[in-house]
């Protein structure tokens, strides 16, 4: 075991699947020479040479569409996009290609696509979104978003090794603050699995990426007052892990959903209505939600507090369901 950041555990996984797989090879705009915009891919260059960590043009639409084109031919392309919010421009060839060509062809697209996302850094609109739900949406692509950097190193192998298109949302602002022990030798984490990160018995928090540790710190807040707060960490929302979201829920009977993209039409919608329709019977409570207001995310660090959950806002809505 050894102690390393939620940056270094993305870093170490592409290193050890590079190093163990030579099909795995980096795309992406600075990952080579000057080593990613946050510094994720120093050194890959000097190690693996400038063939598999390729410095790109800007021009998510044309390295997104190359990528695609050597998965389909047996390599395993991981693409950096420098801020998640950028994906957008390459919406066509992962929505229209890369998740309907095993469907339409019997041909697998083996591609990890990295996405820095999230706020809480002062990056103004264009560099803060959380597009995970335009994903979520779409057959054939499988999405995941971890909160530890066990989580993150696990899961980035695991979706590394998949066959399918894997679109990797990684919280920047967890990348130097989040430490944690995480094993020397080699492991995954299947995709598909949600993790029970606090057990409790009273409030199922059901939550994913950054807002983990917001309501693991409302759950001890709130455990100074007695009350057993279950935090449920999704880590993939597409394949979803139903079964643990409503085995938690039956044991509590109330549940509250968190996440930091945007509350209209966001991920936690789904989560609420499948809690709705599966766990009716066991709910003292309607279900909750809490997440970002439906604004572009300001630049101003008293506005972006305003828009962003917090966890304030989290703990005074725990509680209302609480008192229920």
């Amino acid at each position: 075991m050894a102690v390393i950041t939620y940056l270094d555990a993305i870093s170490q996984a592409l290193r050890e699947e590079m190093r163990v797989d030579p099909n795995v090879f980096l795309m992406g705009e600075d990952i080579g020479v000057f080593g990613g915009a946050f510094k994720v891919t120093k050194g890959f260059i000097e190690e693996f040479g400038e063939e598999r960590v390729i410095d790109t043009p800007i021009s998510e639409s044309g390295f997104t569409g190359a990528a695609c084109g050597a998965a389909i031919m047996g390599l395993r392309p991981v693409v950096e996009f420098q801020f998640a919010d950028f994906i957008a421009c390459a919406f066509d060839q992962i929505v229209n290609f890369a998740a309907k060509c095993y469907y339409r062809w019997g041909i697998p697209v083996p591609i990890v696509l990295r996405c820095p996302s999230g706020g809480g850094f002062r990056g103004g609109p264009y560099h803060s979104q959380n597009p995970e739900a335009w994903f979520t949406h779409v057959a054939g692509l499988k999405v995941v978003q971890p909160s530890t950097p066990y989580d993150a190193k696990g899961l980035l192998k695991a979706a590394i090794r998949d066959n399918n298109p894997v679109i990797y949302f990684e919280h920047k602002h967890l990348y130097r603050r989040i430490r944690e022990d995480v094993p020397v030798e080699d492991y995954e984490i299947p995709l598909g699995v949600a993790d029970v990160k606090r057990d409790g018995s009273d409030l199922t928090l059901v939550t994913y990426g950054a807002m983990v540790h917001a309501c693991l710190e409302v759950s001890k807040r709130l455990e100074n007052d007695g009350a057993s707060i279950e935090v449920v960490d999704l880590r993939s929302l597409a394949p979803l892990d139903e079964t643990t979201i409503l085995t938690s829920v039956r044991k509590t009977g109330k549940a509250m959903v968190v996440h930091e993209a945007h509350l209209t039409s966001g991920f936690g919608g789904e989560v609420a209505s499948i809690i709705t329709e599966h766990a009716w019977e066991s709910l003292d409570a309607p279900v909750k939600r809490i997440a970002s207001l439906d604004v572009p995310i300001p630049f101003s660090p008293p506005l972006e507090d305003a828009v962003l959950p917090t966890p304030d806002k989290i703990e005074r809505a725990a509680r209302e369901l609480l008192e229920y």
